[in-house]
C-alpha cells in the first residue's frame, strides 16, 4: 500500500510536469513578426559640441602697481565702460600733474621767444627750438595722461565677469591676468563633421542656405532657442579626418555660459527609407542579422545591413524588403531551420509598444 501511494505520487508529478512543458511550449509557439516600412524620414545626427561666448576676452593689467580698488564682483553682469579695477593711480597722477607744469613753463617761453624773434632780436632757430620744447612737453604730457587712464580698467563691452586672479592690496605686474570677460549674449557652438558628411552638408548649404540646428545640453534637454549652421573651418584635421563647423545660438535668458559642453542635433531627411524595429536584430561578431520566416512558417537567419540609427529603430540597406516577415519578439528562443506560428503586427504598432515599454 505504500508503495502504491509513492507511485500515485510520483506519476501525478510527472504528468503535471508534462503539462507544464505542453503548456510552456504553447506559450512560446507562437512569435511576433512585422515586416519593414518604406517611408521618408527625418533624423537628427547627433555631434558633440564645445559652446563658447561670442566675445570671451581675458582683461590683464597695463601697468604695474598695487591693486587698490576693485569696482565689480564675480559673477556679476556688468555694461560697457563700468569701471572694475583701479591700480595705484598716484604716481602716474603726480607724473601728469608735472607734465602739465612743464608745458606751461614751455608754453611762455615759446611766446617770449616769439615776440623776440618777431623783433628780429633772436634769430629763427631759437624760435624753432623753443617751438620743438613745447611740442616736446604736450608729448610727455599726451604719455602722461595716457599712463594714467591705463591704470583704470574699465569694461570694453558688455557681460558677465569670471573669478578674480588677483585680490585688493596685490602687487600686480604689467601684463598680469585680472580676470575674464563673456558676452554670452550670442553663443558660437563648435563641432567636427567628418569628411563625407561635410560634402553632404555643403552641397545641401550651397542649395537651401544656413540650416537651424537644435543643442542638446548636458541635462539631456533642447535648449529653447534653435540655433543656425553657417560657417564651416578652412582647413580639415589630417589626423581625425574632421572639419571644424559653427552653429550660432540667440542666449537672451543667459542660460547657456561660455565653456559649456552639449550635442548638436543636426536634422538629415532621407527619402525612402526602410525601417525595422532594433529589437528584431542581434550581432554575430561585427554583423548583424534578422530571423526571417516565410509563408510555411520556416524560420531563416539572413544577414542585413544598417545604416542610420535612431530611437528605436535602424534604417535598413540591404538584406530586406517590405515584403518580408522578421521576428521581433523571442529571438533567443528560435534558431535557424525553425518552424514556427507567427502572428503579424504592423510595423508602427510594435514600435509605438517598444516606446511605451522604454518608457516605463
Amino acid at each position: 500500500m505504500k508503495y502504491s501511494i509513492i507511485f500515485l505520487a510520483i506519476a501525478a508529478f510527472y504528468i503535471a510536469g508534462c503539462n507544464h512543458a505542453e503548456h510552456t511550449k504553447e506559450e512560446v509557439s507562437e512569435f511576433i513578426v512585422s515586416s519593414p516600412i518604406k517611408v521618408d524620414t527625418s533624423i537628427n545626427k547627433e555631434y558633440v559640441c564645445q559652446v563658447r561666448a561670442s566675445n570671451h576676452i581675458e582683461l590683464r593689467s597695463l601697468e604695474r602697481g598695487y591693486l587698490t580698488k576693485i569696482y565689480v564682483d564675480e559673477g556679476q553682469h556688468i555694461k560697457q565702460g563700468q569701471p572694475m579695477f583701479q591700480i595705484m593711480p598716484l604716481v602716474y597722477q603726480a607724473e601728469m600733474e608735472k607734465s602739465k607744469a612743464d608745458v606751461e613753463y614751455a608754453e611762455i617761453e615759446y611766446q617770449n621767444t616769439k615776440i623776440l624773434a618777431d623783433k628780429n632780436i633772436v634769430s629763427p632757430q631759437e624760435l624753432a627750438l623753443a617751438k620743438a620744447k613745447l611740442d616736446r612737453e604736450k608729448a610727455d604730457l599726451k604719455l602722461s595722461s595716457t599712463h594714467l587712464g591705463l591704470t583704470s580698467v574699465n569694461a570694453p563691452f558688455s557681460g558677465i565677469m569670471d573669478r578674480f586672479h588677483m585680490r585688493l592690496g596685490s602687487l600686480v605686474d604689467e601684463g598680469e591676468l585680472l580676470t575674464t570677460l563673456s558676452d554670452n549674449s550670442k553663443l558660437w557652438v563648435y563641432f567636427n563633421v567628418p569628411e563625407a558628411e561635410y560634402l553632404d552638408y555643403a552641397a545641401r548649404i550651397k542649395k537651401e542656405g544656413p540650416q537651424k540646428v537644435k543643442l542638446l545640453m548636458a541635462n539631456n534637454e533642447i535648449f529653447n532657442h534653435d540655433g543656425l549652421f553657417e560657417t564651416i573651418e578652412a582647413d580639415f584635421n589630417n589626423e581625425t579626418g574632421n572639419i571644424a563647423f559653427r552653429a550660432t545660438f540667440p542666449n537672451p535668458e543667459g542660460i547657456l555660459r561660455h565653456g559649456e559642453t552639449g550635442t548638436i542635433l543636426l536634422p538629415s531627411h532621407i527619402k525612402d527609407a526602410l525601417l525595422i524595429p532594433q529589437e528584431a536584430t542581434f550581432d554575430i561578431l561585427d554583423k548583424k542579422f534578422v530571423f526571417v520566416v516565410d509563408e510555411k512558417g520556416n524560420v531563416q537567419t539572413r544577414q542585413i545591413t544598417t545604416g542610420l540609427e535612431m530611437p528605436h529603430i535602424y534604417t535598413v540597406t540591404s538584406g530586406l524588403s517590405t515584403n518580408d516577415k522578421i521576428i521581433v519578439e523571442g529571438l533567443r528562443k528560435v534558431k535557424n531551420g525553425d518552424h514556427i506560428k507567427t502572428k503579424f503586427k504592423p510595423y508602427r504598432t510594435v514600435v509605438e509598444e517598444l516606446k511605451n515599454l522604454h518608457a516605463e
